[in-house]
């Protein structure tokens, strides 16, 4: 186990870093979850292409865009980095062809298309029959991140011989969005397919060939390095606020209980780092990993959730003001608590990896 950063990660996370926070200095996020304008700079600074897989990009992999999505996570800035990129067109540019590779992996890379992520759940599935001519989907998806604005969509549907992961343009025949208002902005949608025809073009791999299982592992760990970011920065705001903030004469930060929760925060934080890069490095290194995805993603969601609370908590009122940035965080790590799996479901994954597995 290396938690050794690489010359990559240091120079990517510097860079996001810089330009996002330049960004968030001047801008406010209006709720679309989408800037156009910031998307655009992230792919002109090499960014995007830097770290997408080849042939497709530069080469680089997961543990870079976890680097760049716990930057993002800082801001809470409003990019579809996260399922265009560490998910969608990464998966794309390692299992699809060069046909599918240009059609919609290169236009991430170049800023042109952006790409949404449907992955199946106990109460969201698309169903997938075998038909003469392709595949015959249907089915309908609720909140799937960015499908609001998205060009097109990855997507799992279940077939009797296993999950089959599909590509699909935004208007292919049958398909239909209709935007969700969800916690922090009105990206998400209802996705929902009509016994939609897929042909070869837009299949990704075999039925049951592990490109559904790879899917979400790479979109649970990207969660976790996001909100890394996301809870990183709150807890920061909280404490330069109890250093601030006075009462009797005194930073609210010496006194004993808010010491202790801040305390308690700085150990959550840590314990998602831990976990994220344990996680992380054992994906890209191709060794087993499920269960180390699992123990992120929990942590990812119960420490969210605790320094979230601590953070409005300290902040007192002023913690929910739209005028002050605090709330984005909070809403940020509520969201992404439940984002591809909540505390409960990962135990479940956590315990039946443990019990069906020998480890390496």
């Amino acid at each position: 186990m290396d938690f050794t950063f690489t010359e990559a990660q240091d120079d990517l996370s510097g860079l996001t870093r810089t330009l996002l926070t330049d960004w968030a200095a001047k801008n406010t996020p209006d709720g679309t979850g989408f800037d156009r304008a910031l998307w655009s700079a992230m792919v002109q600074a090499g960014i995007v292409e830097a770290t997408l897989p080849a042939p497709v990009g530069g080469g680089f992999g997961l543990l870079e865009q976890c680097s760049v999505l716990t930057e993002i996570g800082r801001t809470a800035a409003a990019v579809p980095y996260l399922t265009s990129v560490a998910v969608a067109a990464s998966m794309i540019a390692t299992f699809g062809d060069d046909a599918q590779r240009q059609r919609w992996a290169a236009p991430v890379a170049q800023g042109k298309t952006t790409l949404a992520v449907a992955l199946a759940t106990e109460d969201d599935r698309f169903n997938a029959t075998r038909t003469a001519y392709g595949w015959q989907v249907s089915g309908r998806h609720s909140a799937v991140p960015a499908a609001a604005f998205a060009d097109g969509f990855l997507i799992e549907a279940h077939t009797t011989d296993g999950p089959l992961m599909l590509v699909l343009d935004r208007d292919i025949e049958g398909l239909h969005t209709s935007q969700q208002q969800v916690v922090d902005g009105t990206d998400a949608a209802l996705l929902e397919l009509g016994a939609v025809l897929v042909g070869a073009a837009n299949v990704l791999g075999t039925p049951g060939d592990g490109g559904a299982q790879w899917a979400h592992r790479r979109a649970t760990v990207a969660a976790c390095a996001y909100q890394l970011g996301v809870v990183e920065r709150a807890l920061e705001l909280t404490a330069e606020y109890a250093l601030a903030r006075k009462q009797f004469d005194k930073p609210i930060g010496a006194f004993q209980a808010v010491r202790q929760r801040l305390a308690d925060a700085h150990l959550d934080v840590e314990a998602v780092r831990l976990t994220l890069w344990q996680a992380a490095w054992r994906e890209a290194q191709g060794l087993p990993a499920e269960a180390e995805i699992a123990t992120a993603k929990f942590w990812a969601a119960e420490a969210g959730h605790r320094v979230a609370h601590t953070m409005i908590h300290i902040h007192a009122s002023i913690g929910i003001f739209l005028e002050y940035a605090v709330h984005r965080y909070f809403l940020a790590a509520k969201r992404t608590e439940f984002l591809f799996g909540a505390a409960t479901e990962q135990l479940r994954t956590l315990a039946s990896a443990i019990t069906s597995t020998t480890r390496t």
